[in-house]
């Protein structure tokens, strides 16, 4: 399934390798992964935790 997802980096990266990518294209499931390490385990969450857990970055 790890083929499924479709990654972006965050334009907010600044290039240091110090990145999360997040994928949106599967429906009911943001998953995000570490970008130093791709094949690492990926954090499935809901669209709902993924909403909850981005409002509280701003």
């Amino acid at each position: 399934m790890t083929n499924d997802f479709d990654f972006l980096k965050s334009s907010y990266s600044s290039g240091s390798g110090e990145c999360v990518e997040v994928a949106r294209n599967i429906p009911g499931t943001i998953a995000v992964r570490d970008s130093k390490t791709p094949d690492s385990p990926i954090l499935r969450l809901t669209p709902t935790t993924w909403t909850k857990f981005t409002a509280t970055l701003h």
